[in-house]
């Protein structure tokens, strides 16, 4: 097994038990929840600047115009990250973050830009809710 399907199965399965976790809890994300989003997005970016640095800054798009599957794995990205954006807007407007801002941010990088917007998102609320 090589190293690219080694971290595919990995990340799927921290993915699901990720989700399970989430599902089978009733509490609401509390505390310092921002810190995993944020190591999220740090590891994701590092993981991301190999891919440009050993395969170009456009390899991703090879990857999703090569066939139907590449196709629909583009699709799935960005309706994932649209549906993700449209649920994240509304709470950070009331949290006062710069929304066009965080828009250029995710759509030059993705999911790490998204995964950071939910990191600083998750850290303000915290802190209006510690000053209030």
């Amino acid at each position: 097994m090589d190293v690219f399907t080694l971290t595919a199965l990995i990340a799927g399965a921290g993915a699901t038990a990720f989700s399970a976790t989430v599902a089978a809890s009733d509490k609401p994300a509390g505390g310092n929840s921002w810190v995993f989003p944020a190591i999220l997005s740090a590891a994701f970016l590092a993981w991301s600047t190999w891919a440009v640095i050993s395969e170009g800054p456009f390899g991703f798009w090879v990857e999703h115009t090569r066939n139907i599957w590449g196709n629909q794995i583009w699709f799935d990205l960005l309706f994932a990250a649209s549906v993700a954006w449209w649920l994240i807007v509304p709470r950070a407007r009331r949290a006062g973050m710069q929304i066009w801002l965080w828009l250029v941010i995710v759509l030059s990088t993705g999911c790490i830009g998204l995964l950071a917007m939910v990191a600083r998102l998750l850290y303000r609320e915290q802190s209006i809710g510690a000053s209030a």
